[in-house]
């Protein structure tokens, strides 16, 4: 615990400095909402000393997202090979897709890993009977005896008998269960693109879209109120700011983007991301549309002319075909008969086989 000993005497130093501030303005020295608008206080600043390591969370929580498709490509390709150098080589081209996007995978848990020593420091102060640099000992008489609703700041639902405290209790746990819910509901139906929903990182964050509630519903009962008032206000923020960010930077893709570029239609500014992406295409098009030579349409007819244009082309097939006859032999011009075989001595044949039967 001497480890923590130097967290401890800076969230008691910021708490101290929050109670002073709230007193200074009139509110009771002994009083639990003044030293539970100190917990608050003690939020505040650590969250806005966060702020850069949730703006990397957030960047690295997007990038994870949108290089799904690129990770599913590298799995698939090494899908059924066990070997050690099989192995080796994915990992290799799997570290390089993170190089080369910017992402890392651990980012996105900093903030929680950073808030769980404060967790554990703020335990420590409220739990505690002794001084630590500013909260001098009648500080801590102060804080020991303060209560909110009729409960101690560092009582428990497991460790106390009163039926107010385990209310209290279980209307932070439920509220802060529920922000948390929000924080991710809100990640997922909001800033991610329909085409990051269908991979594994997708399937995780559903599973703790849920589980994280429970996980605070079970462990909640062994913190004290202090604490808990601690993780709700520290929910709350987390899941005002990402509504900030996913309102203002939203992930390219995303129904969040899209709000976003509607907003900006409107007030006729340029769009951004995706958006802008399909504007350029569309006017694209049209521009290719425009300049494509026009169809003319065909005049329309009346029946009658129809039937006219119909009756003159089968005319003009009748006499095509007349055209294309044979043409029959005459008698040369030296008054010799025509060649046995001609057409012409068919002909004189024929009229001579019809004589001869009229006769008979």
């Amino acid at each position: 615990m001497q480890i923590l000993r130097p967290l401890e005497y800076a969230v008691a130093w910021i708490m101290v400095q929050w109670h002073s501030l709230f007193t200074a303005i009139g509110l009771p020295e002994d009083s639990g909402w003044t030293w539970a608008l100190a917990i608050v206080g003690l939020v505040i600043v650590i969250r806005i000393i966060l702020i850069p390591l949730f703006v990397k969370q957030i960047k690295a929580s997007r990038g994870l997202q949108l290089i799904q498709p690129e990770l599913r490509k590298i799995q698939a390709k090494y899908k059924g090979k066990t070997d050690p150098d099989s192995r080796q080589k994915m990992t290799q081209e799997t570290m390089s897709l993170y190089r080369e996007s910017g992402t890392n995978p651990f980012a996105s848990c900093l903030p929680i890993l950073l808030q769980a020593p404060i967790f554990f420091a703020l335990f420590r102060v409220l739990n505690g009977n002794f001084a630590i640099g500013p909260l001098t000992p009648e500080l801590r008489e102060q804080l020991n005896s303060s209560t909110l609703f009729g409960s101690a700041l560092s009582d428990t639902f497991l460790k106390s008998d009163d039926l107010g405290t385990k209310a209290l209790t279980v209307v932070l746990i439920i509220l802060m269960s529920a922000a948390t819910f929000m924080t991710q509901r809100q990640l997922m139906m909001k800033n991610m693109p329909a085409a990051a929903l269908d991979n594994p990182f997708a399937q995780q964050q559903k599973i703790l879209l849920y589980v994280l509630p429970l996980i605070f519903a079970v462990s909640g009962v062994n913190f004290p109120i202090g604490v808990l008032l601690y993780w709700l206000t520290t929910n709350v923020w987390s899941m005002g700011q990402q509504f900030y960010v996913i309102r203002r930077m939203p992930a390219p893709g995303s129904p969040a983007e899209k709000a976003l570029n509607e907003r900006r239609a409107k007030r006729g500014k340029p769009l951004l991301g995706m958006g802008a992406v399909e504007a350029e295409e569309a006017k694209a098009k049209e521009e290719a549309a425009a300049a494509a030579p026009q169809r003319v349409q065909p005049k329309k007819q009346t029946k009658a002319q129809r039937a006219k244009q119909g009756t003159a082309g089968q005319v003009a097939k009748k006499d095509d075909n007349a055209t294309g006859q044979a043409p029959t032999a005459e008698p040369s011009s030296d008054g010799h008969a025509p060649v046995p075989g001609s057409p012409g001595a068919t002909k004189k044949s024929a009229r001579k086989k019809s004589g001869s039967q009229k006769s008979t």
